[in-house]
Order: structure tokens, then C-alpha cells, then sequence
């Protein structure tokens, strides 16, 4: 279906195809490699230029926040639109009329869209104030009436011992006033993966200001030049790591206001710090009172309906990205988290269940093509994410986007304009499993040089990839961190300077070092390390949840264990600042891939060059080497 030739000719690097204009682009003709299969690029196009003719272009299409959901208008009135075309009647109803479900009906428009106009009190104050409580009201075919919070809610708040959420007014009389720019690109990224609410030591739900003055000045100092934040899109459900979206538009409340989400940022930024928004556009929590499932009153709306609905694994709803309501809801969703709060880019999170229909479930991916290429490629969900592609980068260029994708899909992190789906980077998923798999099966006495180089240099010519050693995924409880696999129990007894240095501690943190050097320097164009394993953090991560009575003992990163002097967190932390200013130096994260001169499975031996720097690893348990040579590409010293 898809590039087959391109991916060739990326994996192969020599061919180099005639290139031809292609009709029909929104930019007066892209360049394309005529090598492909050109399908899902004209797809694509036709899709712009359909939104071009019904939208007036991707701008406005995108723009969706500006009409749907509440707006207070110049007259003081009040404007309310939605999109339920399951629903019979819509209804607006909160504190401002006493809760009367039918007191202030929508008028019913084309395609499912419905109306509101409320005109403001005659003294021209404000109908309904900044903080007061509203709900839609559904009523169903079948004569049901629901109460809902609009898709388009900008924050969400959950008082006391209520299970579900309440939909808040968010209407400043001061909104947050950005100070500072964007920060450029940077050369090579380094990515500091955060979540907010677990930035504390203490067993509490740490906040946005927490983050803003204990963490980011902490990021800054280990040389870290960009942010990824997770869960800050509202969910339900705190122990789903923010992948249980219930309301999109919404940026967390547990944290605090999204004023203060909009400090966090601007000071990022005043600091040269990139921040990306971990986005959940592969799925959708289940609930229904708080969240998009059902909203009007049937199962599809938002949704396929039936089973291909359904996430079995994840127990979720899945987006139907053919719909053009759909498609208006996730790419003004994109747009409102650039403009809004000033993020830089997103890491898009479960890309592999967008791709195909069968979304990774029960599949080994061996790298063959008829993997990527065939029926079983969702191709709606792919032409929604070049669209996501298209307008981040042609809204903001300097913006970054990741792709979360197991299977390796081919080229897509090739342009837009060479047939591919136009991410900057995919996350190097194979690295983190392999260091792993290590840990778990082998002494280190018997690592095989040449499959940890083969795992570190597997990727496309021309695809950028970031590389990690740990993300919060190898974290998470019922795994344990690379620090625990290589010290495990002893890492709460001999962690002191004032205890004797044991065999495991010395082996530990020197193995620690050497594979976050190796996957920095060798693994990709980019680098990502999650909150607390730069210092080797000694607990794994689980959230407050029925199965551990509620407790906050692991939903906390232990910062003061770094910067306690007596203990030895504090070299592991050292190593990463040094590793991060040296990178920042030299530049190899943007140099092209490693030449590696050397993978001597006896000397346990890894040489490589890159950026002009010569790297050497020993990994012999037990032999130092004095005049060991190694061959250079340059003579010097």
C-alpha cells in the first residue's frame, strides 16, 4: 500500500529517485518520490483540499475551541455550540438557572450540530460567572436524559469524595499573559520525561507550582534542553498515568489551575526549555458521566460503534478518524494545546494501535514489509496523523513531534512531501528491551558485544530515532528500574559513602553509567530519560489504586536522595550532567550515525566514532587494558 520503494531506498540510502510535483498540495505542488506507491499521499491531499473547500482550509478547520463548547461573547451574552447528531434535544443547565434541565434549549442545526445563544442580564453582568458549574443535557432517542460535560470543557474539577468530575466555567478575569518566546529547535534533543503529580518526595499529588520552582531548575542544571509532560490531559483515573483521556481540552486539575500549567510553561521557556505534551489521540477512556463515550446517547458519536469501538487490551474507546467531526475535534485539540498553553510539540502516545486495524495486539514485528503494508493498515487513522503532522509543523515549524511505535513502521518519520507520515522522531523501542532482557537473563560477564551494537544502530537511514536505557514504562510496578536489576536489595543498605563499597554497589553504578553513556552517544538522534533514573531511582513506580490500599509510598520520585552528600545518588546524578554538557558541546545527538570500528567479544570491547569524539567501552568484568589500540578515521591525539 504504502512507500514500499521509499523504505527500500531509506534502509538501502543509494538510490536516488527522479522527482516529480505532485498536484493538488495546499503549498502550490510538494515534491514526491515517484518510486512509491502514491495512494495514501492522494488520500491525503484530497482530504486538505476537501477540508480547503467545506472549512475554508486547515486554519480554521482547526480553530473548532474558538466556536464549540461555551464563549462569553462582546455583549456579555453567552455562545454554545456541540456536536451530538444521536441526540433528539440539548439543553444547558448549571448553577446559573438553578439546575432546570430544560430551561435553555439548543436549536438544531445541519450535521448534528446544535446552538445556543444566551443574552446577557440586563445589567450586562455575566450569566454565568468564571467558576460556576455547568452540564450539557442529552435527550436520547429513546427519551433518556443524560447529563454530560461538552467534549470542548476547558477545565474540570472533582470535589470531595465524588467519583466523577464536574465541568467548571474557566473564564478568567486575569488570564495567564506568556512573557517569553518559544525557545529555537534544538540541534540535538534531550528529553527529561516528567509527570507532574509524582514530582514530590513526599506521598501527596504534587502541583504545577511544585514542578515550576522544585523541578525545572533541576532539568536545567542536568543539562536536559527539553520537557516531556505526561498526564496532564484530564483523566478519571489517577492510577491510569493520564492514558484514560475523559476530557481533552482540559489540562489537569488534580495539579492545579490552567493558569498555572501556563507558568510552568512560560518559565520552561524563559529557561531555553523545549516542552511536549504526551498526546492520547489512539484512544479514549470508557466513561461516559465525565467523559466522551456515549455522549449523545449512542455508542458511536465520537467512536466506532460496535466491537471495533472497543481497545479489549486497554478496555477503551477508539476513535472512527474517517469522521470529519472527529477530525475537526483532534485536530483543534492539537492546535489548542500549541496556542493555548505554548507547547512545543507531542510525543503521540500508542501510534502502534493507530496504524492497524489489529493495533499490535498478539503481533511480533519481524521487520518484514508485508507487516506495514497490506489491509490490515488502518489508513483513516494514518491520514489523521499527517494531517496532525501537517498542521504542527505549518503552524509552528520549530515544533517537535515523536512517534510512540513498536512495529517500526516504515518512513514515518519521513516528510509529508517524500510520502511519509511526517514525525521528527519514533522512540527507539528496542533499546530499552534489550537492556532489559540483559539484566534479566544474563551475567554481564557473558553480553554479547556485537547484538548490543546491533540493537543500538538498528534503525532507518534518514529516521530520526530517540534513544532511552529507561522510560517510565520500565518503571512502572511489577518491572524494576535498570539501577534495581543491577543492585537490587543493596541499594538500602550500602548506598552511603560511609559504608563499605561492596562488589554489587561498584559493579551497579558503573554498569549504570556505561549503558546511559552507550545508548546517548550510539543509540539515536535524540535522547529521553525519565524523572529520577538520571540518579539511579531505588523504587519502582506505582500510583495510589484498591490493590495498595490507596497508599502514595511509590507515586513519588525521592529527589533528596540526590542531594543528600552522604549517600551515592549523587555521582550517578553528576554523570548525567557531565554526559548532557558534554553532548551539548560536541553534538553528536545531530552528528550523523556511529562508525564503529571495533565489537571484540573477548576483550569485551565496543570502539566507535562519532562528532569527532572517539568513544571506547570495556565491558570485561574483570580485565583493565594499558595501550589498547584502536583505529580513527583522523590522526591526532
Amino acid at each position: 500500500m504504502l512507500l514500499h520503494h521509499l523504505a527500500v531506498q531509506q534502509e538501502v540510502g543509494s538510490l536516488q529517485p527522479r522527482r516529480v510535483l505532485s498536484p493538488g498540495s495546499d503549498h502550490g505542488g510538494t515534491v514526491i518520490s515517484d518510486l512509491q506507491s502514491p495512494e495514501l499521499y492522494k488520500k491525503f491531499n484530497e482530504t486538505l483540499n476537501n477540508i480547503g473547500e467545506n472549512e475554508g482550509g486547515i486554519d480554521k478547520f482547526s480553530r473548532g475551541y474558538e466556536s464549540f463548547g461555551v464563549h462569553r461573547c462582546a455583549d456579555g451574552g453567552l455562545y454554545c455550540k456541540e456536536w451530538a447528531p444521536g441526540a433528539e434535544g440539548v439543553f444547558l443547565t448549571g448553577d446559573f438557572n438553578d439546575w432546570n434541565p430544560f430551561s435553555y434549549p439548543y436549536k438544531k442545526l445541519d450535521y448534528g450540530k446544535w446552538e445556543l445563544y444566551i443574552p446577557p442580564k440586563q445589567n450586562k453582568s455575566q450569566l454565568v460567572p468564571h467558576g460556576s458549574k455547568l452540564k450539557v443535557v442529552i435527550r436520547s432517542k429513546s427519551g433518556e436524559i443524560l447529563y454530560r460535560i461538552s467534549p470542548w470543557a476547558k477545565y474540570v474539577t472533582r470535589e470531595g469524595e465524588n467519583v466523577n468530575y464536574d465541568w467548571t466555567h474557566w473564564d478568567p478575569e486575569h488570564p495567564y499573559k506568556f512573557k517569553h518566546s518559544r525557545p529555537k529547535k534544538p540541534r540535538g534533543v534531550r528529553i527529561y520525561e516528567s509527570h507532574v503529580g509524582i514530582s514530590s518526595y513526599e506521598g501527596k499529588i504534587a502541583s504545577y507550582k511544585h514542578f515550576t520552582y522544585n523541578v525545572l531548575p533541576r532539568i536545567k542544571d542536568l543539562g536536559y534542553n527539553c520537557i516531556q509532560m505526561m498526564a496532564i490531559m484530564e483523566h478519571a483515573y489517577y492510577a491510569s498515568f493520564g492514558y484514560q483521556i475523559t476530557s481533552f481540552f482540559a489540562a489537569s486539575s488534580r495539579y492545579g489551575t490552567p493558569e498555572e500549567l501556563k507558568e510552568l510553561v512560560d518559565t520552561a521557556h524563559s529557561m531555553g526549555i523545549t516542552v511536549l505534551l504526551d498526546v492520547v489521540h489512539s484512544h479514549a477512556s470508557k466513561n461516559s458521566e465525565d467523559g466522551l463515550n456515549m455522549f449523545d446517547g449512542t455508542d458511536s458519536c465520537y467512536f466506532h460503534s460496535g466491537p471495533r469501538g472497543n481497545h479489549d487490551l486497554w478496555d477503551s474507546r477508539l476513535f472512527i478518524y474517517s469522521s470529519w467531526e472527529v477530525l475537526r475535534f483532534l485536530l483543534s485539540n492539537i492546535r489548542w494545546w500549541l496556542e493555548e498553553y505554548g507547547f512545543d510539540g507531542f510525543r503521540f502516545d500508542g501510534v502502534t494501535s493507530m496504524l492497524y486495524h489489529h493495533h499490535g495486539m498478539g503481533q511480533a514485528f519481524s521487520g518484514d514489509y508485508h507487516e506495514y503494508f497490506g489491509l490490515q493498515v488502518d489508513e483513516d487513522a494514518l491520514i489523521y496523523l499527517m494531517l496532525a503532522n501537517h498542521l504542527v509543523h505549518t503552524l509552528y515549524p520549530n515544533s517537535i513531534t515523536i512517534a510512540e511505535d513498536v512495529s517500526g513502521m516504515p518512513a514515518l518519520c519521513s516528510p509529508i512531501s517524500q510520502g511519509g507520515v511526517g514525525f521528527d522522531y519514533r522512540l527507539a523501542m528496542a533499546i530499552p528491551d534489550k537492556w532489559i532482557q540483559l539484566l534479566k537473563e544474563f551475567k554481564d560477564e557473558d553480553w554479547n558485544m556485537g547484538n548490543i551494537v546491533y540493537t543500538l544502530t538498528n534503525r532507518r537511514y534518514l529516521e530520526k530515532c530517540i534513544a532511552y536505557a529507561e522510560s517510565h514504562d520500565q518503571a512502572l510496578v511489577g518491572d524494576k528500574t535498570l539501577a534495581f536489576w543491577l543492585m537490587d536489595a543493596e541499594m538500602y543498605t550500602n548506598m552511603s559513602v560511609l559504608t563499605p563499597f561492596t562488589p554489587v554497589i561498584d559493579r551497579g553504578i558503573q554498569l549504570h553509567k556505561m549503558i546511559r553513556l552507550i545508548t546517548h552517544a550510539l543509540g539515536g538522534e535524540g535522547y529521553l530519560n525519565f524523572m529520577g533514573n538520571e540518579f539511579g531511582h531505588p523504587e519502582w513506580l506505582d500510583f495510589p489504586r484498591k490493590g495498595n490500599n490507596e497508599s502514595y509510598h511509590y507515586a513519588r520520585r525521592q529527589f533528596h536522595l540526590t542531594d543528600d552528600d552522604l549517600l551515592r545518588y549523587k555521582f550517578l546524578n553528576n554523570f548525567d550532567r557531565d554526559m548532557n554538557k558534554l553532548e551539548e558541546r560536541c553534538g553528536w545527538l545531530s552528528a550523523p550515525q556511529a562508525f564503529v570500528s571495533e565489537k571484540h567479544e573477548g576483550n569485551k570491547i565496543i570502539a566507535f566514532e562519532r562528532a569527532g569524539l572517539v568513544f571506547i567501552f570495556n565491558f570485561h568484568p574483570s580485565k583493565s587494558y594499558t595501550d589498547y589500540r584502536v583505529g580513527t578515521t583522523l590522526p591526532g591525539k
